[in-house]
């Protein structure tokens, strides 16, 4: 292999690690979230190239509403994915798209693009 050859691999190879530590291991910003006086958690979720807030900290037993905030167009990003709360939801382009769920048990539950590309984590913790 000549010298450029090497060099098209090294970038190649950066590249792919260059992929793989922006989607799935950089730190991303963690909100702790506080009941409003009507009692419903919420916080707005940034969604551009990825959640801002990524991390979402929650009590458990008290309603939240998660509000995301699409600022693009990327087709990876028109739809969030809750699993463990039985919702896949739409999200329009430069909207807010209210999400309510009322977390029972304490625990960490993903929350993904439609892809599962974009990722964001919603920590619930015990009441009290």
């Amino acid at each position: 292999m000549s010298a450029t050859d090497w060099l098209v691999v090294l970038g190649g190879l950066a590249a792919i690690a260059w992929v793989n530590w922006y989607f799935f291991l950089a730190g991303r910003s963690v909100a702790t979230v506080t009941a409003s006086a009507g009692g419903t958690q919420e916080v707005t979720i940034g969604v551009r190239g990825g959640y801002d807030p990524a991390q979402v900290r929650v009590r458990a037993g008290s309603p939240v509403r998660l509000v995301f905030d699409r600022q693009e167009t990327s087709s990876c990003s028109e739809e969030v994915v809750i699993p463990e709360f039985g919702i896949r939801k739409f999200l329009p382009a430069h909207q807010k798209t209210a999400v309510e769920i009322v977390p029972r048990a304490a625990g960490t539950y993903e929350f993904t693009c439609g892809m599962g590309m974009l990722r964001g984590r919603l920590i619930v913790e015990r009441e009290g």
